[in-house]
C-alpha cells in the first residue's frame, strides 16, 4: 500500500525551539529550532515514502477567529529567536524536495486533516508526524499518528490508551477539558480523567449534556454554568477535512533536491552531520538522525548547547483517588516493590514549618500515580483515610534508606514529614537538582518549567484549581477529583522528568558525581539545618530598632539644615529639587526618562560636593537595617518553635552557591557597626555557645590552585598576608615597606581580578586615574603570569564550549558569550573567569557541610544552623566547644585537596558578633 506521511511543521518548530538549546551559528544567528527540524526531516527521507508534505500554518487569520474572538489569545507573540528560523526552515524544506503547504484561512491541522480523508479513501497509507493531541481525533483505519521527536507511533488503541476514549470521541473530550493555550474554554475543573468519564458513561458530548442535571457536586454545577459555550468549543477544537486544495495526496510526490542551495544552508547553519552526508554522497536522507539520538552524541562545537531534551511523551497520566484501605493497600504494596518511589505532598501553607499535611501523591511507573487525600474539610467532603494510620504505615518505607526516593524540590516533603515523625531517608533523586545541575541556567527548575521544556507537558497549575487573588482557596478545599488532578500529577512529572533528566547526568561523569556526592547528599542536612532553627533575641532587636529610630531622627534634622529647610527624605522627587535645583549640585547620573537620579551610586558620585548626600546615604542605610531586619526579624520567629527557621535554596544561583529566603540570613551586613549590631541577636540557649567557622580568602586561594602560579602559590603556602606579599611584588617592595594604601590596592587587585575588573574598575574603586590602575594591573600581571594565562584559557573555554567548570565539575553556562552587544559579550566573559572560583567555593563548602553533618549526627551536643557564604554557624554546648571546634575545622579544611591550604578561622562567643 502507498505511503503518504503529513509532517506539521508548525508543531514541530515550536516544539523543537523549546526542547533544544538555544544554539547559534559563528555569526550569533538562533539554529536551535531550525537545528532539530532538519533531523527530524532528515529521519523522515530515510523512511522513504511514497508521498509527503510539510505542512505549516500561513500568516493572518483563520475562521476559528472569526468564531470566537479570542481564540488563542493567551498566547504569548512568537520569540524573536523563533521568528527568524522560519524563513530559513522552508528554504531547506524546499531544497530537500517537501512539497510545502500553508493555506490561508485554516490552520495546518485542517490542511492534514482534508489530505489524510482524501488519502484514506484512496487508499493511501497516512502518517501524521505531529506532537499536537488535537490530531488524536484523525487516527482510524490506515491513519496513525507519530511523535518523530520522541518515536512513539499512536494507533486507536494508542488513543484509547493515551485519552481514555476511542479517535471518534477526542473533539467531545477535548471541549469538556477545553485548552488554555488556544484559549478554548472547556468546563472549569474538568481535567481529562472526569471527560473521559463522564464520555464513558454518557456515550458522546450530547450525553453528557443530555445529562447534566444528574452530575452533583461543583463539578457538575461547573458543567452546567458551561453548557451554552460547549457548541462553540467543539467547532473550535474540530478540525476541518474539507478545505480547498489546489493538490490531493497523489500529486505530493517527493521532488529532486537542489543539492547546491542545500550546500549553502548546511554551510551558513554549521549542520556539519547534514552536509557532511551531503558531500560524501548527495544522498540528502543518507545518515539521517532523529532529534533524540543527535542529543544523546555530543553537540557540534560551534553550537552552544544549552542543555535540553526533545519533550517526551506529553500524554495525561492516570491517576487514581485512594480513599479506601483496599486501594491504600494495593499501593502500599507497589511502594514495597518499587525500584523508586516518587512522592510529594499538599500542604496548608507553602512555609514548611508552619505547614500541615492536606495529602500525598505516590507515582512508581512513569503515566500513573495516585493522591491520598487526608485533611480535604469542604463541606460534604467524602470520606478519607485517617491520616495518622496511613502515616504510620507509610513511615517504615519512607524511613528506609534501602529504597529508593524521589521528589520534586524533595527537602520541601522531607520537612512535612518531620512534622509527623517521619524522618525520610534513601532521596537518592531530586528532578529539580537534576535539571539545576545538568544546566543551572537553561530554564527555572520548578515543575511547571521543567515539564514544559523537557517533556513538552503542560502541567496543572495551583490557579487552576483553587482559583486566584482574594477568591483563592486552600487546598483542603479543594474537591477532591480536582485535586487528585492536579497532586497526582506532581508525583507522575516528577517521575516523566527523572527519566528524561538522569540519563543527561549518566552521560557526563562529572556531573554525575557532583549531582551523587554533593547535591542529593545536602538535601538532609540543609532540611535539618532549616527544622532546627536560630534563636533570636527579640527584645535586644527591638531596642536595636529603638535605637535606629532616633539616629534616623538625627540624621533627619542634619539633613533640613544642611538643604535649609523640612522635606521628605524619601520623595525622590523632593530630594531631586533640592540637591539639582536649589542647591545646585552636578546631575552625574541620569534615569531612565532622563531625570537626575537620586539612588544610591548617583549620590555617592557626588557626596564630595555637599554634606547632603552623604547624610541621605546614611539615613537610607539605617532605614533598610530597620525595616529588613530589626523589624522584620522578630516576626519571623516560628511560633511552634519560638526560632527562626529560613528556607535554603540549591537550585537558585547558577555558579551553585546556596541562597537564603524567609527571612535571608546571608545578606545581613557585616561592613557597618549597626550591621554587626544586628547579629548580637543571634543568640545561643543557656549552657550553650554560639560558634563561627569562615573559610579564609577561599577565592583567592582557588584562583592559585586552579591558575598555579608560582608566586601566589608561595604566597598561600608561607602563610603570611598574601595581601601584602602581592603588593611587594607588585611594586617591587620588600613586605615591610608596603604601605596601607599599596595593601589595599592589591587586595582590590587580588578580588577584582576574579571578578573580572577592568582598569576603569579598578580606578574608580581605589580613587586613582585610569592609567595608574592599568599600571598596577600590568605590573600584577607580569609577578603573576599563571593568573594571566588561566584567565585567557578560561574565556577561551568559555567560547569554544560555552561554559566553564569547577575544580568538581560542576558546568557554569554563560549567556551572552556570541552576543552583538559588546557590554554583554564582555559581561559574559568576566562571568566565565569569575564562575569557576565561585562555583568552586560553593562546592568546597557544600562538601564541609556534609561531612560536618555526618560527622554530628552521633553527637547531641552541637547542631549547624546556618550557612553564610563561606561561613557556618553552629550551636555548641559549652562543655563541648574545643571538640567541636577542632572537628569542625577539621573537615572543613579536608573537603578540598588544593595546591594551597585550605584555612578556616573558628570562633566562639554568646552571640553570632561574637563568634565571627
Amino acid at each position: 500500500m502507498p505511503k503518504l506521511i503529513l509532517i506539521d511543521g508548525s508543531s514541530y518548530l515550536y516544539r523543537a525551539f523549546h526542547a533544544l538549546p538555544p544554539l547559534t551559528n559563528a555569526q550569533g544567528e538562533p539554529t536551535g529550532a531550525l537545528f532539530g527540524v532538519v533531523n527530524m526531516l532528515r529521519a523522515t527521507l530515510k523512511a522513504k515514502p511514497d508521498y509527503l508534505a510539510f505542512v505549516s500554518d500561513a500568516s493572518g487569520p483563520t475562521f476559528r477567529d472569526e468564531l470566537y474572538e479570542h481564540y488563542k489569545a493567551n498566547r504569548p507573540p512568537m520569540p524573536g529567536d523563533l521568528r527568524v528560523q522560519i524563513e530559513p526552515m522552508l528554504a531547506i524544506v524546499g531544497a530537500l524536495g517537501f512539497p510545502i503547504l500553508r493555506i490561508g484561512g485554516v490552520e495546518a491541522d485542517d490542511v492534514i486533516g482534508t489530505l489524510a480523508v482524501q488519502a484514506q479513501r484512496a487508499g493511501i497509507e497516512v502518517e501524521i508526524s505531529t506532537g499536537d493531541k488535537d490530531m488524536a481525533q484523525l487516527v482510524g483505519p490506515g491513519v496513525t499518528l507519530v511523535n518523530t521527536m520522541t518515536s512513539t507511533t499512536m494507533d486507536r488503541d494508542g488513543v484509547i490508551e493515551k485519552f481514555g476514549v476511542p479517535p471518534e470521541r477526542i473533539v467531545d473530550y477535548l471541549t469538556l477539558v477545553g485548552d488554555t493555550v488556544d484559549n478554548v474554554p472547556g468546563v472549569p475543573k474538568c481535567g481529562p480523567k472526569t471527560a473521559a468519564k463522564w464520555i464513558a458513561e454518557y456515550g458522546s458530548l450530547d450525553g453528557v449534556i443530555a445529562n447534566a442535571d444528574k452530575i452533583g457536586g461543583k463539578i457538575g454545577e461547573s458543567l452546567r454554568e458551561a453548557l451554552p459555550q460547549l457548541p462553540l468549543s467543539r467547532a473550535l477544537v474540530t478540525i476541518k477535512t474539507d478545505v480547498a486544495l489546489e493538490q490531493g495526496p497523489a500529486d505530493l510526490a517527493l521532488r529532486e533536491a537542489d543539492t547546491a542551495a542545500l550546500r549553502e544552508l548546511y554551510t551558513r547553519y554549521e549542520f556539519k552531520a547534514a552536509l557532511k552526508d551531503l558531500d560524501s554522497s548527495g544522498d540528502t536522507s543518507a545518515g539521517a538522525h532523529p532529534v533524540r539520538e543527535k542529543l544523546d552524541a555530543a553537540p557540534e562545537p560551534e553550537h552552544r548547547a544549552q542543555g535540553a531534551l526533545p519533550p517526551s511523551n506529553a500524554a495525561p497520566g492516570e491517576y487514581e483517588l485512594v480513599t479506601t484501605q483496599a486501594q491504600f493497600d494495593a499501593w502500599l504494596d507497589k511502594l514495597r516493590n518499587a525500584p523508586l518511589i516518587a512522592f510529594d505532598t499538599e500542604t496548608t501553607s507553602i512555609d514548611p514549618m508552619l505547614a500541615d499535611i492536606v495529602g500525598l501523591s505516590l507515582a512508581v511507573e512513569p503515566g500513573k500515580a495516585c493522591y491520598v487525600p487526608l485533611a480535604h474539610d469542604y463541606p460534604g467532603a467524602p470520606a478519607q483515610l485517617a491520616r495518622a494510620a496511613v502515616l504510620a504505615a507509610l513511615k517504615p518505607i519512607f524511613e528506609d534508606a534501602s529504597r529508593p526516593k524521589l521528589g520534586q524540590h524533595a527537602k520541601y516533603d522531607i520537612n512535612i514529614l518531620s512534622h509527623y515523625g517521619i524522618a525520610v531517608a534513601g532521596v537518592r533523586h531530586d528532578s529539580m537538582l537534576e535539571s539545576y545541575v545538568w544546566n543551572a541556567t537553561a530554564t527555572r527548575h520548578d515543575m511547571d518549567s521543567l515539564a514544559k521544556r523537557y517533556l513538552g507537558y503542560d502541567t496543572v497549575k495551583y490557579e487552576e484549581v483553587a482559583g486566584k487573588g482574594a477568591k483563592q482557596i486552600p487546598f483542603s478545599q479543594v474537591d477532591l477529583d480536582t485535586a487528585c488532578r492536579y497532586a497526582a500529577e506532581d508525583a507522575d512529572i516528577t517521575l516523566r522528568l527523572h527519566h528524561a533528566l538522569w540519563p543527561l547526568l549518566e552521560s557526563v561523569p562529572s556531573l554525575r558525581s557532583v549531582y551523587e556526592n554533593i547535591e542529593i547528599p545536602l538535601i538532609p542536612v540543609l532540611a535539618g539545618m532549616e527544622q532546627r532553627g536560630v534563636l533570636i533575641d527579640v527584645a535586644e532587636l527591638r531596642k536595636q530598632s529603638q535605637q535606629l529610630g532616633k539616629r534616623m531622627l538625627e540624621l533627619q534634622q542634619q539633613a533640613y539644615k544642611e538643604a535649609g529647610r523640612e522635606f521628605n527624605l524619601d520623595s525622590p522627587k523632593q530630594l531631586q529639587a533640592i540637591l539639582f535645583d536649589e542647591l545646585g549640585l552636578p546631575a552625574k547620573l541620569k534615569t531612565p526618562t532622563g531625570q537626575p537620579s537620586t539612588n544610591e551610586e548617583a549620590l555617592e558620585a557626588i557626596a564630595d560636593a555637599h554634606a547632603l548626600p552623604k547624610l541621605i546615604l546614611d539615613y537610607r542605610g539605617l532605614a533598610k537595617l530597620r525595616s529588613t531586619y530589626t523589624d522584620k526579624l522578630a516576626g519571623t520567629v516560628n511560633p511552634r518553635t519560638g526560632r527562626v527557621h529560613t528556607s535554603y535554596h540549591q537550585g537558585a544561583v547558577a555558579t551553585g552557591r546556596i541562597s537564603s529566603t524567609d527571612p535571608n540570613l546571608q545578606n545581613i551586613p557585616v561592613r557597618t557597626e549597626e550591621g554587626r549590631r544586628i547579629r548580637q541577636a543571634f543568640i545561643a540557649p543557656p549552657g550553650w555557645k554560639v560558634m563561627a567557622a569562615d573559610y579564609s580568602q577561599i577565592e583567592l586561594r582557588i584562583m592559585a590552585h586552579l591558575s598555579g602560579d608560582e608566586g601566589l602559590l608561595k604566597a598561600f603556602h608561607e602563610g603570611g598576608d598574601v595581601h601584602r606579599a602581592t603588593a611587594a611584588e607588585v611594586f617591587g617592595l620588600k613586605p615591610e615597606q608596603v604601605t596601607s594604601n599599596q595593601r589595599r590596592a592589591a587586595k582590590a587587585i587580588n578580588f577584582g581580578l576574579m571578578y573580572g575588573m577592568s582598569a576603569f574598575g579598578l580606578a574608580r574603586q581605589l580613587g586613582i586615574d585610569r592609567g595608574e590602575a592599568g599600571d598596577y594591573m600590568a605590573r600584577y600581571f607580569a609577578r603573576y603570569p599563571g593568573v594571566h594565562a588561566f584567565m585567557e584559557a578560561t574565556r577561551e573555554q568559555a567560547h569554544r564550549d560555552g561554559y566553564v567548570e569547577t575544580i568538581f565539575g560542576r558546568r557554569l553556562y554563560l549567556e551572552n558569550l556570541q552576543s552583538r552587544n559588546q557590554a554583554h559579550r564582555a559581561g559574559a566573559e568576566r562571568a566565565a573567569v569569575n564562575a569557576p572560583m565561585q562555583g568552586s567555593a560553593a562546592d568546597i563548602i557544600k562538601r564541609a557541610m556534609i561531612a560536618v553533618a555526618a560527622w554530628l549526627k552521633a553527637r547531641d551536643d552541637a547542631h549547624m544552623l546556618m550557612q553564610v557564604h563561606d561561613e557556618l554557624v553552629f550551636e555548641v554546648r559549652a562543655d563541648a566547644v574545643d571538640v567541636v571546634r577542632e572537628g569542625v575545622r577539621e573537615r572543613m579544611q579536608g573537603a578540598a585537596a588544593l595546591a594551597v591550604p585550605l584555612i578556616v578561622d573558628v570562633g566562639v562567643g554568646a552571640n553570632w558578633d561574637e563568634a565571627h
